[in-house]
Order: C-alpha cells, then sequence, then structure tokens
C-alpha cells in the first residue's frame, strides 16, 4: 500500500474514531446542488473555466465542470463558491 493510500485511510480511520465530518478532515470537495438552479462549492482550489453555459472548479479530487445555461457566480470566498442559473449537469473528472 503507498504511503498515499495508507494516509487516506488513516485520516478516515480518525474522522470515524473523533466523528469529524470527511469533507473537513480529508479537504475534500462539498457540493450542495438546489433544484436546478443553485450549486454550493466548498473546499474549492480555484475557478478554471467561467462561461455562461460552464463553470469550471479545480477541487482537490479533481475538476468539477457545471454544465447549464445563464450560469453565473453569486459568491466568491477563498474556500467556497454559489453558482447560479439553469444547471443541467455536474461533472467530476479526475
Amino acid at each position: 500500500m503507498s504511503w498515499h493510500n495508507r494516509k487516506k485511510q488513516i485520516q478516515q480511520q480518525v474522522a470515524n474514531v473523533f466523528d469529524i465530518p470527511r469533507d473537513l478532515m480529508m479537504d475534500l470537495p462539498k457540493v450542495v446542488l438546489i433544484g436546478d438552479v443553485q450549486v454550493l462549492v466548498e473546499n474549492h482550489r480555484g475557478i478554471m473555466i467561467y462561461t455562461p453555459e460552464m463553470i469550471k472548479v479545480s477541487t482537490t479530487i479533481g475538476d468539477l465542470a457545471i454544465a447549464g445555461t445563464d450560469l453565473t457566480l453569486k459568491n466568491i470566498l477563498p474556500d467556497e463558491i454559489m453558482v447560479e442559473g439553469r444547471i443541467k449537469s455536474l461533472i467530476f473528472a479526475g
């Protein structure tokens, strides 16, 4: 088992023992979809593409592509963004 895989396994065990949310312990992105009109992305690493049809966000587990129409960034903070518009798909590419 590689060091990276072992480290992840240990982090998961610690999160379970101390009842810590995995997204905090393992620096995972948290994606909340509200209907087809809003997406909240926490723990992002930056915006890579921003058009009215596509917003691509970098995360620790790969890129998240948000496709739709009339997409806008409503909230941009160092660790979270809010996308609004007509959401058609969310795709993780690692």
